[in-house]
């Protein structure tokens, strides 16, 4: 016994030595939520700039790298490490808000032809059948999106609003894409904003947390307390 603990403090010290700037955390596997909700919120962040023309883009192709390494697989990579951890709920969010966003950007990638499917022959712009097709695409999501909202009422109230956000936002923008209303298409959007900002919140209590840093981000847990 004597001997591994101190095989184990020798190797403490020498990762101390070589890593001096960073916190020498003792676990088998690292925390993988901060990293899929940061890509997460970061997705949602980008999508909803280039979806309310911020500083005059029309053309959104410069987000669809982040969507794709980012947000697509930095989350793949996080859901399987929440699989191997054994935890359903995350394994799945992740997973699932990863595909989208990797699924999202195929769509506007030249080469996949999805886009110049719906593209006018003579003008070369979409049809009107895009918008119903890009609402069709969102409407499943979007049911997804509020069983997980159900299924995080025993998380923290930050991940509650959060996928509520999601759910509204994904609601409003099939809706506003299916009825042709560009005030609903913006105003989910401006939600994506505010989703984005709690899922920053709940990704830097996640990264601040467990006495890496000196700072406490509250989330107000919804975790039953124990009675026994």
């Amino acid at each position: 016994m004597s001997s591994s603990a101190s095989i184990h403090e020798k190797h403490a010290l020498d990762r101390t030595e070589s890593q001096p700037a960073l916190p020498a955390v003792h676990r088998r596997f690292a925390n993988p939520a901060p990293l899929g909700l940061f890509a997460f919120a970061t997705s949602l962040m980008l999508i909803s700039l280039f979806g309310v023309g911020a500083r005059g883009v029309s053309v959104s192709n410069v987000a669809l790298g982040p969507l794709i390494f980012f947000g697509g697989i930095c989350q793949y990579i996080s859901g399987i490490m929440e699989y191997i951890s054994g935890n359903t709920f995350g394994y799945t969010v992740f997973l699932t808000f990863g595909s989208f966003n990797v699924a999202y950007a195929m769509i506007f990638i030249p080469g996949t032809g999805i886009l110049a499917a719906y593209a006018d022959p003579t003008t070369h712009l979409p049809t009107p059948d895009f918008d119903q097709a890009l609402a069709l695409f969102i409407w499943p999501f979007f049911i997804l999106a509020v069983i997980f909202t159900v299924a995080a009422t025993r998380s923290s109230w930050v991940l509650l609003l959060a996928l509520a956000c999601v759910s509204l936002e994904f609601l409003l923008l099939a809706s506003g894409l299916m009825v042709g209303n560009d005030q609903v298409i913006l105003a989910s959007r401006g939600l994506g904003f505010i989703t984005a900002f709690l899922v920053y919140w709940a990704a830097t209590a996640g990264l601040w947390g467990g006495g890496i840093t000196r700072f406490t981000v509250p989330v107000g847990s919804l975790i039953p307390a124990r009675t026994d």
